[in-house]
């Protein structure tokens, strides 16, 4: 007897869904459950629905805009990049040659 295996074609290429990839689907999320708590927690201290829930909805639909905004942007890995990039120096300073000596006799410089 034969067994018929599907192949999975898509083993390398990054999750998707909606447009959204990789990492910012968790920032999305994380920003919707921070909504929801915040959500109930201003219901339950008694302000407003009229108040809430545009402010909810606001906050919402920015959270929606920024996240597909960073998304197509930077891409999959792009933001990572982009953040260890920045932590980078401009420049390095060094007080003796001593580095760079020892790179070329092969010892190590203390």
């Amino acid at each position: 007897m034969s067994s018929i295996y599907q192949i999975n074609k898509s083993i390398n290429k990054p999750i998707e869904f909606r447009g959204l990839y990789g990492q910012y689907i968790a920032y999305l999320a994380a920003g919707l459950v921070v909504l929801l708590i915040s959500f109930a927690l201003l219901y339950i201290l008694g302000v407003a629905l009229v108040i809430v829930l545009p402010l909810i909805l606001g906050l919402g639909g920015g959270l929606f805009f920024a996240v597909t905004r960073l998304s197509k942007r930077f891409g999959v890995h792009g933001l990572s990049k982009f953040m260890a990039k920045r932590g980078l120096p401009t420049y390095l300073k060094f007080r003796s040659r001593r580095v760079f000596t020892g790179l070329k006799s092969g010892r190590k410089s203390v």
